[in-house]
């Protein structure tokens, strides 16, 4: 596979066409290498217009769900990240070029141990990742520009908005089963948050060890 032709081709074949136009954003597409964070066995699809698998029944982000996400965010160099879910530590280290902190955090160690490894082969020192089982009474002792949610949740995470900073931005999914929506709140300046809703995609349900111990048997 011709890497290079590849991922050009992602960008333009399938991240622009689905209205990703912000130059620093396509530029980080092109330069974190994508294909670090796929699995092996899935590295002849790393560029494809595919949610690729990568364990414990988890998804990656589609190459043109990640842009835009990126895009709806609105990074800037000096915003503190909190993104639930670090999955690969694809989205972290792509957050983690355009932003100040990114303090990353997911429910699977292994997950943990493996994005670690990649940040560190990447020489990227700005992203915290830990294991953490994020309830729906569990807050982060410190407050956030930005909070990314890479996972879907039924409603919207209300108790999240406290620890958003004053015209910070909470990106989430939100929706079970096959209907879904991707939205942005903003919390402004007197406190109120407001919320925009941005397109449809799909995403599997947040993992906490309550829904996990429903299912062991």
């Amino acid at each position: 596979m011709n890497t290079e032709k590849a991922r050009f081709n992602m960008i333009e074949q399938q991240i622009r066409t689905w209205n990703v136009f912000d130059p620093n954003v396509l530029n980080i597409m092109a330069s974190v290498p994508r294909e670090l964070f796929v699995p092996e066995e899935f590295k002849h699809f790393a560029f494809t217009d595919m949610a690729i698998p990568f364990g414990h029944k988890q998804m990656m982000f589609t190459p043109k769900e990640e842009a835009r996400m990126l895009q709806s965010i609105s990074l800037k160099s000096s915003d503190k990240v909190l993104e639930i879910g670090t999955g690969t530590g694809f989205t972290s280290a792509l957050m983690s070029y355009m932003s100040r902190r990114v303090v990353s955090l997911d429910f699977y160690p292994d997950f943990i141990i493996a994005a670690k490894t990649k940040h560190q082969e990447l020489q990227i020192k700005n992203i915290d990742v830990d294991v953490v089982d994020v309830s729906n009474e569990w807050t982060p002792g410190e407050t956030f520009d930005v909070i990314a949610c890479t996972a879907a949740y039924s409603k919207a995470p209300e108790h999240l908005f406290e620890v958003l900073k004053p015209n910070g931005r909470l990106f989430c999914i939100l929706g079970l089963g096959t209907c879904q929506t991707a939205y942005l709140f903003t919390k402004q300046s007197n406190q109120t948050v407001t919320s925009e809703s941005l397109y449809q995609m799909s995403a599997l349900p947040l993992v906490i060890k309550q829904i996990e111990n429903e299912f062991v048997f």
